[in-house]
């Protein structure tokens, strides 16, 4: 059965759907409840349901804005429930989110950022370009600038956030993320993996990933 993706306005989510998203993340990790995700849905624009069958296996709350006058892709907090099929949901997730940033960049470059708990996150990126931080790879003074300004469209105090690592502290409560889980854990590039090795999970850590697409690709999804 083919996936079904919607963007919509959160202001237009329901309180079903909402209840249906708390449903898909009390057995993982981030165990967003109705209240969490119902702030969430006032701080963020728009919000990306996978649907399977009428189920629903993957959501993510994000907006389209420009950063400094480039156009970004922020992705608040999401997850992908731990199907055979999680693969296919993020992408399918994926395309939805480059047709919106075509549309709403024409002819443009696009910075996509997020926040991890996990390198299985970084499974979110690997379609873009440039990806920060990745193995083998000094960022450069852009690049941790571009780090600095995710971090604080996120809400991070500068004193939480280290701009060489590309992490930053939790404060003990649970973080806004996005929650992937690999369905093959064992193609994790252990340099990758080794970006979040002093991650504390259960303090609400996090490690901020950003990737472009290029205007020529996005091309693609109009």
């Amino acid at each position: 059965m083919a996936l079904e993706v919607e963007t919509k306005d959160c202001n237009a989510l329901s309180d079903s759907e909402i209840s249906e998203m708390a449903d898909l993340c009390a057995e993982l990790p981030l165990a967003y409840g109705v209240g969490d995700l119902s702030k969430q849905a006032e701080e963020w624009v728009l919000c990306c349901e996978a649907q399977d069958g009428g189920r629903l296996k993957g959501f993510a709350y994000y907006t389209l804005e420009r950063i400094g006058g480039t156009p970004a892709i922020i992705i608040g907090l999401g997850s992908i429930a731990r199907s055979s099929r999680r693969d296919a949901v993020m992408r399918a997730m994926i395309t939805d989110l480059m047709h919106r940033a075509v549309m709403a960049f024409p002819d443009e470059d696009v910075v996509v950022g997020l926040r991890m708990q996990t390198p299985d996150g970084f499974d979110m990126l690997k379609t873009f370009h440039d990806i920060v931080p990745r193995p083998d790879h000094k960022a450069s003074g852009e690049e941790r600038a571009w780090g600095r300004r995710f971090a604080k469209r996120f809400g991070i105090s500068p004193l939480r956030y280290d701009d060489r690592s590309f992490s930053a502290k939790g404060n003990g409560s649970i973080p806004c993320a996005f929650d992937f889980e690999s369905a093959s854990p064992e193609d994790i590039d252990p340099e990758v993996a080794g970006f979040f090795s002093e991650i504390d999970v259960d303090n609400g850590d996090v490690v901020i990933g950003f990737g472009w697409a290029m205007s020529e690709e996005l091309a693609k999804f109009a």
